[in-house]
Formats: C-alpha cells, sequence, structure tokens
C-alpha cells in the first residue's frame, strides 16, 4: 500500500511568510491533484515553540543564515516560524486538508530542530510518522512539499533508510536555494540514495 506525505505545505513557508520559499504556494494544485489517488494522506507540519533553538532571535547577536553549533550539531539559524499556534504555522488556505488523514508535528522539542519527517536532527525522537505507516501497512511512500534541499531531502534520505519504496513527486517541491543549484543537488542525493523521482503526470 502507498501513502502521500505532504510535507511542510505551510502559511510561513509560501510567499509572504516568514521563511518564504520562492513559487511554494505553486504546489498546492499538484497536492489537491495527488490526494485523491491514495489510500492514506498524511501532512506534516512544522510546529515550533516559541523559544526553539532554530531561531535567530534566540542566538543574541546572530542573523538568520548564521550556522552555529547545538549540543554538538550543526544548526542553521531561521527567522521565527512556525511558531504553534499561529497563523504562520497553518496550512495553505487552498489546500483540501478536508481530504488529508493524518497529520504530523515536529520541530517540538525547543532544544534540536527537525528538518526529516521522521525524526529530529540527532535521530534521538521519532515523531511517529514511522509507526503511523507501519500500522496502515504502508510500503511504499510518494513525497512532495517545502522544501526540496532541506525538509524534502532529509525526509526522503530516512524514509529510504527506513526500508520504504521512495518516491519524490519533484514538480510538488520548491526549494530554499541558500546556494544556487542546492535543490539539484539534493535531488541527486535522494536519486542515489535509491529513491525515485518522477514528476505527477506520472502518478495521475
Amino acid at each position: 500500500m502507498t501513502a502521500l506525505v505532504l510535507v511542510d505545505l505551510q502559511n510561513d513557508f509560501m510567499p509572504g511568510g516568514s521563511l518564504a520559499v520562492s513559487g511554494g504556494d505553486e504546489v498546492i494544485a499538484v497536492a489537491n491533484a495527488l490526494i485523491p489517488r491514495y489510500g492514506l494522506v498524511v501532512a506534516t507540519q512544522d510546529w515550533h515553540p516559541s523559544e526553539h533553538v532554530s531561531f535567530a532571535a534566540n542566538h543574541p547577536g546572530r542573523s538568520p543564515g548564521d550556522m552555529v553549533e547545538v549540543h554538538g550539531l550543526p544548526q542553521e539559524l531561521w527567522p521565527p516560524h512556525c511558531v504553534q499556534g499561529t497563523p504562520g504555522a497553518g496550512f495553505h488556505a487552498d489546500l483540501e486538508v478536508d481530504r488529508v488523514d493524518e497529520v504530523v508535528r515536529k520541530g517540538v522539542d525547543p532544544d534540536i530542530d527537525s528538518y526529516s519527517t521522521f525524526f529530529d536532527n540527532a535521530r534521538l525522537r521519532a515523531t511517529g510518522l514511522e509507526q503511523l505507516l507501519r500500522e496502515h501497512g504502508i510500503d511504499e511512500v510518494h513525497l512532495m512539499g517545502l522544501a526540496t534541499d532541506f525538509c524534502v531531502r532529509f525526509s526522503v534520505l530516512d524514509a529510504v533508510d527506513l526500508g520504504f519504496d521512495t518516491v519524490v513527486v519533484e514538480d510538488g517541491c520548491r526549494g530554499v536555494e541558500l546556494e544556487g543549484g542546492d535543490s539539484a543537488r539534493a535531488l541527486d542525493e535522494m536519486r542515489e540514495a535509491g529513491a525515485r523521482i518522477v514528476g505527477s503526470g506520472e502518478l495521475l
């Protein structure tokens, strides 16, 4: 059985959001077209407390884009985003959330970031996504969302590592692109790890 995982289709990652991904809103139509094709649809949310370690505002003298070390792990600093209960943490208004079966939240621990939809960045805490997929008899996952070079990338690599047949819906993803070519490099890394990269047209 196959599940669709929609990664972080939240307002703060959309144009006008605090951590906007260029063209992020363009993937909503792809998500809505795909949703009816799957027996299980999971949407993930960044769900950060206001004191989250990834926020540059919580590191005096630091700015978004700076790299620091936290608990022995490298940490990219970002503007505050997807703070629990705020409009920015909500799903894009056009996403057909009534057809989403489950929501999995990540990044809830103030002391560690969680790019992957499966684990925090130290792989100390699971989000519950793997357990949910196993309980539903899922052996193949199709992922799309934001952003290609961060949360999609880490989620896909973990999905492959966990033994799921893993497919990336390329036209359903957009990247942050801190450096030009980051998204293309991320797709290459996912492909080399064993994921299949497809267009949504192949699945419709």
